[in-house]
């Protein structure tokens, strides 16, 4: 069994579409739109095979959950791993040079990666890894 996808609401799809195919390699779909609901999707499909699926839809409240300094239960973060430590820091530093945030690392954490998190867009939690071999 593999994870087929992830689904993210959001009120910015242009934006968000375009920071994961930018930014992660992710190839898009065209656009979903179902006049009848207003709902609009795109797929982003990884290398790996895993999709997500960037959704937005009129009247979909805002969540509440605070990503950055108090965490709660439930799905809080994507992980999307690399080959290297080189490619771990790169990704860092592009990512910082294009104004995103790194929230910490990147570090060795305790259960043997290399990693660093930073948020999307929306403010989705991200960490990119690799084994720290």
């Amino acid at each position: 069994m593999k994870l087929e996808h992830i689904a993210i609401w959001t009120d910015n799809i242009e934006l968000l579409r375009n920071y994961y195919v930018s930014f992660f390699d992710g190839q898009s779909n065209e656009m979903y739109i179902n006049p009848k609901t207003q709902f609009q999707s795109y797929f982003i499909s990884f290398e790996s095979g895993a999709r997500l699926e960037i959704m937005s839809m009129p009247n979909i409240p805002d969540n509440t959950n605070d990503t950055i300094n108090v965490q709660h239960k439930g799905i809080i973060h994507i992980a999307f791993s690399v080959d290297t430590k080189q490619e771990v820091d790169a990704k860092a530093a592009l990512l910082q040079a294009n104004g995103f945030e790194i929230l910490n690392g990147p570090r060795v954490t305790g259960d043997g990666y290399y990693e660093f998190v930073t948020l999307d867009p929306d403010k989705n939690r991200l960490e990119v890894i690799t084994r720290n071999e």
